[in-house]
């Protein structure tokens, strides 16, 4: 190799551009900063009353169904799969830990426990049974959690006799509106799942079973790898991100509705994996990426109506955020790109 080796200082800037949280990360700073240059008080916290408020904040604490969901979808797409039940999943789950609480007497901490434990109870096994239709009976993901999609609201509304039920039990809204030193409780719920999943995929070799699965999974079959066990167990711990997400929205609320409760939350989960790194053809994938997705489509969401732009722009901005994620992760689209750009660095040297 003829040409002398780039400056240090290029090389780490190559590093940073090749970091996988890099562009997230900067997406989202832009974003923030943005609205702080229109909204001088955007980025302002304060403490008051033990608690600490902020826009910064209030983004975080809306987010954080969003990114418990996303957590889940990460590991699903991860393996070359994609749930969206979701939406129905949390629906279902939120209807569940209502209708316990209104089906105990008290105001102790039973209710509560009980709720959770139906919640989660329901979830693990609208999971096991997307992971049965994917793993066993060998359905596309798609069609597998498509027919959970559309039964799933129909149950937590059978579940529910057709009617929003409301929940009057403080420590069931501690879950979704509490704070915890200072911070919303929510943030913790996040913080804990990720630090679970986090783990599992680090410290033991789930990660790399994942990762051989998503990137092929005839190949991991036959070097030992359990991949239906992995992919089971996958969409069990979707399905729970969303039972967890759906405690979450039905306590901030004090009620579950099953109709509208997670409406269209699939598509948004799908795009912050997306927006955060992870390949969505399977192998690459990252849990703090999609973290910091969710943060990004919430700071979308809250600039859009910060702006007074009319909401229904905020599915406009979506679908054209998808369309340009679809066409940077294809490898045709960036193949065509190099192939327009070689022409110009030839005409450049000569």
């Amino acid at each position: 190799n003829t040409h002398p080796l780039p400056p240090s200082g290029w090389r780490r800037a190559r590093a940073w551009l090749a970091w996988p949280l890099f562009w997230p990360l900067l997406t989202l700073a832009l974003l923030l900063l943005g609205n702080g240059l229109l909204n001088p008080g955007f980025l302002a916290l304060q403490w008051r009353d033990g608690h600490l408020y902020g826009n910064l904040v209030d983004i975080a604490n809306r987010a954080a169904p969003l990114a418990l969901v996303s957590l889940g979808m990460t590991l699903v797409i991860a393996i070359r799969g994609l749930d969206i039940s979701v939406g129905a999943v949390l629906a279902i789950s939120a209807t569940a830990a209502a209708w316990t609480i209104g089906q105990q007497q008290g105001d102790g901490l039973v209710p509560l426990f009980l709720a959770i434990a139906a919640a989660l109870a329901v979830g693990a096994l609208c999971g096991l049974w997307n992971g049965v239709l994917v793993a066993t009976v060998g359905m596309q993901p798609i069609v597998a959690t498509l027919v959970l999609m559309v039964a799933g609201r129909g149950v937590a509304q059978l579940l529910s006799g057709g009617q929003v039920l409301t929940v009057y039990y403080p420590p069931y809204a501690f879950l979704g509106n509490g704070f915890l030193f200072g911070v919303p409780f929510s943030l913790f719920v996040v913080a804990f799942a990720f630090a679970s999943l986090q783990g599992l995929l680090r410290r033991t070799a789930l990660g790399l079973f994942v990762r051989s699965i998503g990137h092929n999974p005839l190949a991991a079959h036959a070097a030992g790898v359990r991949a239906r066990a992995i992919t089971m167990a996958a969409y069990v711990a979707c399905a729970l991100t969303a039972s967890a997400a759906g405690l979450l929205v039905s306590s901030n609320v004090s009620s579950a509705d099953a109709n509208n409760a997670g409406l269209l939350l699939e598509l948004d989960a799908i795009l912050a994996v997306a927006l955060g790194g992870t390949a969505l053809g399977g192998g690459r994938f990252h849990l703090a990426g999609s973290l910091i997705g969710a943060l990004i489509i919430q700071t979308l969401t809250t600039t859009i109506y910060a702006v007074g732009v009319p909401p229904q722009v905020n599915m406009v901005v979506k679908a054209l955020l998808v369309f340009a994620v679809m066409l940077l992760q294809s490898p045709e689209f960036r193949a065509w790109v190099g192939a327009l750009a070689a022409p110009r660095k030839r005409e450049r040297r000569s």
